[in-house]
């Protein structure tokens, strides 16, 4: 008797969820960004939304809650219903906080369903045109020879390029002393102005300047050459083999999410994502489009937390 009530359950349940996902979405979904408009993840959030609007069948609306390096909207999305209706544009930015801050409102791996990737882009090493480096090797032996006389720039400690940068430090063993700036583009002008010797930037903000030719490119962080510059090597096969590092931005949802929901998402996402139009699209942004499943996401979020943390120690950098 027992069993049979248990099989009922499972199979009402069974039921139950089948319904859900088949009636998912009733009603507009909410794309939290945790940066400012106009930013490079609000907008990779905008140009998902209408794409997704029109494969869901119900408005995707981009909402932004800017604030403490993604942090008000991570912890937002964390605390919101798990239904498939608030869902978070995650950013590499957001893996770093974890290991610069002794306490977290939520646990980035524990908290939040994986959905997908979808972008990503290399970082480019620019140098002012002045410095007597062509090449990656020959910045390599300049900093060598000259020990902490070199420096670099970043948008701030914790950053991205603060990180990318003290990997390449570590990589090359050499010692580039650091020069925070409050935002990339301060960072991108002092490289121009020739305050600053170096910086690995985003595509999309190197871009400007290499055009102007203002900043000259060594390398870029990608396995292959980035198709906006077809011509600048990767770092890999001038002078620092095995040095791959990608920025990135992906779609995460609450935790108690329904697994038919979350696969819903990720397999309209893919498609869109994979669509040559998209593709397009975002290499014109200086990305590469990116999407993978739930679980390969979850297994790439892990990964990047474990690297991130490694070098956050090795900067010794930290927020209280």
């Amino acid at each position: 008797m027992k069993r049979a009530w248990w099989i009922g359950v499972a199979l009402a349940a069974a039921h139950s969820a089948a319904c859900y996902a088949q009636a998912y979405p009733a009603k507009p979904v909410r794309l939290v960004v945790g940066f400012s408009a106009g930013g490079a993840v609000d907008v990779a959030a905008r140009l998902l939304a209408p794409r997704l609007t029109d494969a869901l069948g119900q408005s995707v609306v981009v909402e932004n809650r800017a604030g403490a390096g993604g942090l008000i909207a991570g912890e937002f999305v964390a605390k919101a219903p798990g239904d498939g209706y608030t869902l978070l544009m995650i950013a590499q930015p957001e893996v770093v906080q974890p290991a610069l801050r002794k306490n977290m409102p939520y646990d980035i791996l524990k908290d939040f369903s994986a959905i997908s990737l979808i972008a990503s882009g290399p970082y480019i090493l620019c140098v002012h045109p002045v410095l007597p480096a062509t090449t990656v090797k020959d910045l390599i032996a300049l900093a060598r020879a000259k020990p902490g006389q070199l420096t670099y720039a970043s948008a701030g400690i914790g950053s991205s390029a603060h990180l990318v940068n003290e990997l390449f430090n570590s990589m090359a063993k050499v010692k580039i002393v650091h020069v925070p700036f409050k935002g990339t583009s301060d960072g991108m002008t002092a490289i121009a102005s020739g305050s600053v010797d170096m910086v690995l930037a985003s595509v999309a903000a190197a871009r400007p300047l290499l055009a102007a030719g203002k900043v000259k490119a060594l390398g870029v962080s990608s396995a292959k050459p980035f198709p906006l510059f077809p011509n600048v090597p990767t770092m890999i096969t001038t002078g620092l083999p095995g040095f791959e590092r990608y920025g990135w931005y992906g779609i995460m949802a609450p935790a108690k999410t329904p697994r038919e929901v979350v696969e819903r998402l990720s397999t309209d996402i893919m498609k869109i994502v994979n669509t040559a139009e998209m593709k397009e699209i975002y290499i014109k942004q200086g990305l590469l489009a990116t999407a993978n499943t739930p679980d390969q996401f979850a297994s790439f979020l892990r990964a990047e937390v474990e690297e991130t943390a490694r070098l956050v120690k090795t900067t010794g950098a930290i927020i209280e």
